[in-house]
């Protein structure tokens, strides 16, 4: 048996036992006795008796350690030009501060605060304090929507709002007290009070009895001590977009939450203590809240947290520079990311201009890698890419190659086999398990690992109708995907991703693929659109690399061509169109059943999530063209 296998068969025949080992690896006020049981719903709970503090396990544990003075984080902002490191030690007296300042706010156990933020280190603070109080933390992505913030403040109802004067994006300023400010007003809950930390690219008005400027209750506040909460006790709400157009509040709990992040950082990243882990995201979205905030101080190591952009801020090297500069062992983010930076620098010579020595791998995860990218990014950083697969509901890795157990070999389109405590199958419409190659819906084999949500905030029915109901004894995972005869997992995409052509179904993302390929193409989507005779076509979508002249029309024809020679003209793939830029949310996954509603003339809402909502214009204007 290989080390992988004598894992992964340990954590399925014997969860109970493999995962009180993992429990072990992490400081408990109270040990739990109990393993697993379900909760009064028959939801499968992680160490419902043990007794523990997230924020203790983040910062005061390493401190007790003697390992205090160790970098905890680096603040790397080029949008303001500021650098700045925390030791361990200092990262806990500055938490420990704001926790102070929200009890003064009124806030303690249970309570909910929704946190509005930047990425400013403040921001993970935030989350930090509010986890020392045992609150509940909901972060939503600074700069959203108010009307999107409001339906959060009324399905989360928080004592306090913690936000920030404003974000800083590249050339361009944005105030969030005004935004803040109607969410409130449009919203039927009132918080008791908004905390404004004053940046000084654009300082906010402080209009009412509610405003509490951050700084004035920093200062007057007291340290506080963590608080014992339940493992079962929820860390943190975040909202993931429904189908309803309701977003759904996953629930993370604290106890399973540790463990599985803890275990994570060794099996998964095989990142050692004393490294530096980058994850460039957000800690609006769930790799910011599990890669950038917990897992890495969980774990004892550097975590980087980066106000900037992969390109424009000011090049398409900002990424390597960030890892040069800070030594960061490994990198991880969305390949769409890297895909902007194969955009405009496709011969990859910014690449060339610093030293990657000590980074030993990059991982990516958000969307669907797709094979170019995958291959661009190892040839021109010569490093691993390693692609894992895993959803907001999870929380961590559901795939992955877990490098910190054995290095499998990759293969491109797959996020290589099932992490251990998760157990995938691919099931038929009838729930039957399929065969090797076969497509259908990947599903997660009950119970599901610690760290998986045990219900939606509020709203018990829907976790059960949303993930639970399809087939019982799984959680629906909403991919699509096949295991080959290795064992090697594929995530096709969305269900809703696979298209019927005149009977025949057939994968989005494998056309994706192919078309992707094409040199002249930094990235691309393919939707099925309505058809009277086949029922569904495909139509591709495609943005070309910065420099790169082509004739639209000859580029069409060659792309038809490739769809037709590796897939066959089964595909029907006939329209490939030119634009600017795709539609994407602000975590960087293409609007695909946007895309689809607008060239079916659907009604569409504009998704919350969306980070430019002019990209859907083009796509308007491009297909009535």
């Amino acid at each position: 048996m290989s080390a992988y296998q004598k894992e992964y068969q340990w954590a399925l025949n014997e969860p109970e036992s493999f995962w009180a080992e993992q429990a072990n690896n992490i400081d408990w006020f109270k040990t739990p006795e109990t393993i697993l049981a379900n909760d009064e719903h028959g939801i499968e709970r992680w160490f419902p008796d043990g007794v523990l503090n997230t924020s203790w396990l983040a910062l005061d544990y390493h401190c007790e350690q003697g390992r205090g003075d160790s970098v905890a984080l680096i603040y790397d902002s080029p949008v303001t030009e500021i650098k700045q490191q925390y030791t361990y030690c200092e990262l806990r007296d500055k938490v420990a501060k704001i926790a102070g300042m929200l009890a003064l706010q009124g806030v303690t156990k249970g309570d909910r605060v929704v946190i509005y933020m930047p990425m400013i280190p403040e921001a993970a603070m935030a989350m930090l304090a509010c986890a020392r109080l045992g609150a509940i933390h909901s972060v939503v992505f600074g700069g959203f929507a108010a009307n999107e913030l409001a339906v959060r403040l009324e399905d989360a109802e928080p004592k306090v709002v913690m936000t920030a004067s404003c974000g800083i994006e590249v050339n361009k300023i944005i105030p969030y007290k005004p935004l803040v400010d109607k969410a409130i007003m449009d919203s039927r809950w009132k918080p008791e009070s908004v905390l404004v930390l004053q940046r000084p690219q654009c300082e906010a008005e402080l209009n009412n009895e509610r405003d509490v400027d951050w700084s004035a209750a920093y200062n007057s506040a007291l340290p506080h001590a963590c608080v014992p909460v339940l493992a079962t006790d929820p860390l943190y709400i975040l909202y993931t977009s429904g189908t309803t157009g309701k977003p759904k509040g996953v629930v993370r709990d604290n106890g399973g939450h540790a463990v599985a992040m803890k275990y994570s950082m060794t099996s998964i990243y095989n990142i050692p203590q004393d490294g530096v882990f980058w994850a460039a995201s957000d800690v609006g979205w769930v790799v910011g809240h599990s890669y950038i905030v917990y897992a890495p101080l969980i774990h004892g190591c550097t975590t980087v947290l980066f106000e900037g952009k992969p390109v424009r801020t000011p090049d398409p090297g900002a990424f390597w520079r960030v890892c040069e500069e800070h030594k960061v062992d490994v990198l991880f983010s969305a390949p769409t990311a890297f895909r902007a930076i194969k955009k405009e620098d496709p011969e990859g010579n910014y690449i060339k201009q610093f030293d990657l020595s000590r980074l030993q791998t990059i991982f990516m995860a958000g969307e669907r890698l797709d094979p170019p990218t995958l291959e661009w990014v190892e040839s021109k950083a010569d490093k691993p890419v390693i692609d894992h697969w895993w959803q907001t509901e999870t929380g961590w890795a559901i795939a992955s190659n877990v490098t910190g157990i054995e290095m499998m070999p990759v293969k491109a389109g797959s996020a290589t086999k099932p992490v251990p405590g998760y157990q995938v199958e691919i099931l038929n419409e009838l729930g039957e398990s399929a065969v090797a190659n076969q497509q259908g819906f990947v599903a997660l084999k009950r119970p599901l690992p610690p760290s998986c949500l045990p219900t939606v905030w509020r709203n018990h029915d829907r976790f059960e109708s949303g993930y639970l109901s399809q087939f019982p004894g799984y959680y629906v995972s909403g991919d699509g995907g096949y295991l080959d005869e290795d064992g090697y997992l594929f995530i096709m995409g969305r269900i809703d991703d696979v298209i019927n052509v005149a009977g025949h179904r057939l994968s989005t993302g494998e056309m994706e693929e192919i078309v992707g390929g094409h040199p002249a193409i930094a990235e691309c989507a393919v939707v099925g659109v309505h058809d009277e005779l086949k029922g569904q076509m495909p139509l591709g979508l495609v943005v070309l690399k910065d420099g790169v002249k082509v004739d639209d029309v000859q580029l069409e024809g060659e792309l038809v061509g490739k769809v037709r020679d590796e897939i066959g003209a089964v595909a029907c793939f006939k329209h490939a169109l030119v634009v600017e830029r795709l539609p994407k949310t602000r975590s960087g996954k293409i609007l695909r059943r946007t895309i689809r509603q607008i060239a079916d003339g659907e009604q569409y809402t504009v998704p919350s999530t969306i980070d430019d909502p002019s990209s859907l214009d083009e796509i308007e204007r491009v297909l009535k063209a």
